[in-house]
């Protein structure tokens, strides 16, 4: 969907290593979009319609000699017809669409995805509760990491902010391969630094294979 075959195999392999080094139980997610945003097409609808609405006025003003009987009806379908195309540009453009969206509103939406995919695919069923979920949003060119309650001692906030640094550039250039590449070696660094290391013996809890959704 996201990756290529090959691409989610590299994933896969790699966090089978890091999991095999550290015990930590890691999944990795790729979404398109961590909600609907069904107010982005109407904000891009009136700014259309605002700006077409002044170039008629500017227009009208710089040629007057212009308006005839049919001017109304000429600058309705004018500001109809930019507002109409700038919302279905928000729609079919991301990077459009991204101007209309607040960063708070991307975090926030970006989170509640995390936590819900989190709950839904019972990441927290590992005995020691050192699951953890790096997502990876392609619309937000958001990364959450959201780490089990058996992590919450020993890695600080700003430690998986250190891990997500090096991924942003990546899915900023629409790389999610990449950037998941980067976090997790990232990941494993972090991980063995902080002494996390594997049992003896220690079963594989969670699926490797990255999960890929389109997203709400």
């Amino acid at each position: 969907m996201f990756l290529t075959r090959a691409e989610a195999d590299a994933i896969d392999a790699q966090v089978a290593r890091v999991e095999s080094r550290t015990g930590v139980q890691i999944v990795t997610a790729v979404v398109g979009k961590s909600d609907t945003y069904v107010e982005l097409p109407w904000k891009a609808f009136a700014l259309g319609a605002s700006l077409a609405a002044f170039g008629v006025v500017v227009a009208d003003a710089w040629r007057p000699d212009w308006v005839t009987s049919r001017t109304a009806l000429l600058h309705a379908v004018t500001i109809l017809g930019a507002a109409a195309a700038s919302a279905l540009l928000a729609v079919f453009v991301p990077a459009f669409g991204r101007l209309f969206l607040r960063a708070t509103r991307r975090e926030l939406e970006v989170r509640h995805h995390a936590q819900s995919l989190f709950l839904t695919r019972e990441l927290f069923r590992t005995r020691q509760r050192t699951g953890v979920l790096v997502l990876v949003s392609l619309f937000e060119r958001r990364i959450e990491i959201l780490p089990d309650t058996g992590l919450h001692d020993r890695v600080s906030e700003a430690d998986w902010r250190a891990v997500i640094a090096p991924m942003t550039p990546l899915l900023r250039q629409a790389r999610p391969f990449h950037a998941l590449e980067e976090g997790l070696a990232a990941l494993e660094a972090l991980l063995a630094a902080k002494g996390f290391r594997a049992a003896e013996g220690g079963a594989n809890e969670l699926p490797d294979r990255p999960i890929e959704e389109r997203g709400v």
